[in-house]
Parts: structure tokens; sequence; C-alpha cells
């Protein structure tokens, strides 16, 4: 039932149905509250922010990492100069995982090769999950966190062999 005390529809989803018993009020306050929230860890300040009502959405844009800014982290830097190894490291505080669900396939293991572009983990954050994308190609060589560990801004996470110059 609706705060009015009429029932939701029959074809309405549980989370539609949850908002619409809220009502409108406490609905965008929750959705404000979690907004302040994912700002408040982020290591970044978001260019753009968006809250909906409707079936209750978050919307975040962060400015790209390479530019920088007032206020912004440095970019950590990819490359470790001593053995000519790349880095993905995590753009945000969060909890490491390796593969999209428990018990699903990793999204990379020791050995794969991989695309620059391709996604190689995802790190959650106040409940979003981030995916963790590669900027250059090359093997896999080294998984440096364990599946569900806490990470820190710019922490090194896997390490790619690049391929040799074709």
């Amino acid at each position: 039932m609706t705060r009015s005390g009429t029932r939701p529809p029959p074809d309405m989803s549980p989370l539609e149905s949850e908002m619409s018993r809220l009502g409108a009020q406490d609905a965008m306050e929750i959705l404000g509250r979690s907004l302040a929230e994912v700002v408040r860890a982020a290591p970044l300040v978001p260019s753009r922010a968006r809250v909906r009502f409707g079936c209750a959405s978050i919307e975040v844009e962060w400015p790209q990492a390479e530019t920088g800014g007032p206020g912004s982290p440095p970019v950590p830097d990819p490359v470790d100069a001593a053995d000519g190894l790349r880095e993905v490291r995590a753009p945000l505080v969060g909890t490491f995982y390796r593969a999209r669900e428990p018990g699903a396939r990793p999204f990379v293991e020791i050995g794969d090769e991989i695309e620059a572009g391709q996604q190689v983990a995802i790190v959650e954050a106040m409940k979003l999950m981030n995916p963790i994308v590669a900027e250059d190609a090359g093997r896999v060589v080294e998984i440096l966190v364990g599946d569900g560990d806490p990470v820190e801004y710019g922490q090194s996470l896997l390490r790619l062999e690049q391929r040799a110059e074709e």
C-alpha cells in the first residue's frame, strides 16, 4: 500500500513499489543522503551528479583523472620503472573484486592476454560497482590484491607485462 492507501500496480518492480510506498519526499531524502555518502567517499570531486525519483537512480560523472585539477589527488603512474612492468591501480578507495559476483569466473587470471580498455576487476565503493579497466594491453603477470580485500586510492592491483612492439 502507498501512503495514500492505494495498492501499487502489479507490474511494478520491487524497487518501484518500495519507492511508491515511501512517498516522494522520503525517497528523495534517501537518495540525496546516498549521493552525499558517495561523493564524500570518493577521491575526486564529481563533475556532475543527478538524482532521479522514477525507479530511484543516482548518476555521478567523474572528471577524467588525467586532467586532474585543483583539489584532485595526483594520478598514479602506471609504470614500475624497476622492471618495466605496467601496473593497474585503484582509481578510488573501496573493496576489490575479481569477478562480477561470487562464484563467477574472474575477469582475468595470471597469464591472460588483455587489451587496453578491457575490464579487469571491480572496486565497490558505497554500494556502487566501479569497473577497473586496463589502460594498456599486455599479459597479466601478477594479481596483487585478494578478492574482497579493501584497497586504497592509487594502490597497485595487477601487474602487466607489455607486449613487444609489432
